[in-house]
């Protein structure tokens, strides 16, 4: 519904506005909105297409790990924690191990590929549900893991990086590491207060130890390097990392003896699938976007925000990639849209481009994803799940600004 409203606002705020410069100014933008339909719809097609043979190959990879039974066993291996974080599911439910699946490819960066094994999830935790209408302590914490969308791989915004030109579309890797760790700490801290649950822990505080240990690794590594320099460790680093997953993924399925190649043709399948099915919503966005930024309202928006940070005496070049931040929250083509757009407008190597790349990627559309997994198992009493999900989202989008500032300023 809130992607409803924004669509058709975008439409008619782009036409008043071009209609009132006509009256006033006598400039005549009419062509202009009309050749941006026809340009972005284009660009919209060609983006989707291009995002065909990333989710085709990390579909394909997350299904071999799912038939060699790797993912079921990361999800024992990981059952001291999950347990620990969600109490209330018995142990060995079936809802542990989708979980897992699902945040696993959140960490992928595959949002639309985790979006199939989370509704299977909340299936199955709507059956360990007392009250069928109101979500439940697993279900917030679930979605709020769901909505901070801690990333290590960010395999989309890579793809939409590449198909947009970028000189190294490989940088924003270890930005959005840090960014949407900073979320999801954030939303589980938030979460953990609301159900009670104990953080101190020697299980999860491993957990955390090691996240803290890695990631004060690399700062230490990067400190002192120079711009050039961090740019080729995180090239080097997010090879290894995506090389370093498939060849696992491929080797666990060949030494459980299953059939990697049909296993990989079938979960590929999907992800050709989930591409196409991208086509109308990122056209139907970027073309809305498109009419607004011809009107000169997004133009408007963007210099009434830098007025008004540059009087508080702050910088404002990241002025420009705020409408990623703001539509971020309520729908994930919208925001996409936006991100797309400057790409086109600034160039995605540009210190806007980086920040709506980072924007993008730092945190999952909350409103969206509760409204949908929510809905589809008849949930109608969210409880303090919005909270927690916007809370992550406000953290990610901060921590954003300061880490982009400090890797591409």
């Amino acid at each position: 519904m809130a992607l409803n409203y924004i669509w058709a606002a975008l439409f008619i705020l782009g036409f008043l506005i071009a209609l009132l410069r006509w009256i006033f100014e006598g400039d005549a933008v009419m062509a202009d909105i009309v050749q941006s339909t026809f340009d972005m719809s284009k660009m919209g097609f060609e983006m989707c297409l291009g995002l065909t043979g990333t989710l085709t190959l990390w579909m394909g990879i997350l299904k071999i790990g799912e038939d060699s039974g790797l993912i079921a066993r990361l999800a024992r291996f990981l059952s001291p924690v999950l347990t620990k974080l969600f109490p209330d599911i018995p142990k060995g439910h079936p809802a542990l191990g989708s979980i897992f699946m699902n945040v696993s490819a959140n960490m992928l960066g595959l949002d639309n590929a985790a979006t199939p094994v989370g509704l299977k999830a909340m299936q199955e935790l709507q059956t360990i549900n007392p009250d069928k209408q109101t979500a439940s302590n697993p279900m917030i914490m679930f979605l709020t893991l769901n909505t901070s969308g801690l990333t290590i791989i960010p395999v989309s915004i890579m793809a939409y990086r590449a198909k947009a030109g970028a000189i190294d579309p490989t940088d924003v890797f270890l930005p959005l590491l840090l960014t949407t760790l900073c979320s999801t700490i954030v939303g589980l801290l938030v979460c953990s207060a609301y159900q009670r649950i104990n953080l101190l822990n020697r299980y999860i505080l491993a957990l955390l130890g090691g996240i803290a240990v890695f990631v004060a690794a690399l700062f230490s590594f990067i400190i002192g390097m120079t711009n050039g320099q961090v740019q080729d460790f995180c090239r080097v680093l997010t090879g290894i990392l995506i090389l370093g997953t498939i060849m696992i993924f491929i080797c666990s399925g060949a030494i459980r003896r299953r059939n990697v190649y049909d296993s990989f043709i079938e979960g590929a399948k999907g992800g050709f699938h989930v591409a196409v099915t991208l086509i109308p919503y990122c056209v139907a966005i970027l073309v809305a976007v498109g009419v607004f930024r011809a009107s000169g309202g997004l133009q408007l928006l963007q210099d009434g925000l830098v007025t008004m940070v540059d009087k508080m005496g702050i910088n404002s070049d990241f002025v420009g990639a705020l409408p990623v931040a703001l539509m971020k929250p309520l729908s994930g083509p919208a925001a996409r849209g936006m991100m797309l757009d400057c790409f086109s407008h600034y160039g995605p190597d540009s210190f806007v481009g980086h920040l709506a790349s980072i924007l993008q990627g730092c945190t999952d559309t909350t409103f969206y994803i509760l409204a949908v997994y929510f809905g589809s198992v008849g949930i109608r009493r969210y409880r303090y799940a919005v909270t927690c999900g916007l809370c992550a989202d406000i953290a990610g989008m901060i921590a954003a600004v300061f880490i982009s500032y400090f890797f591409f300023s």
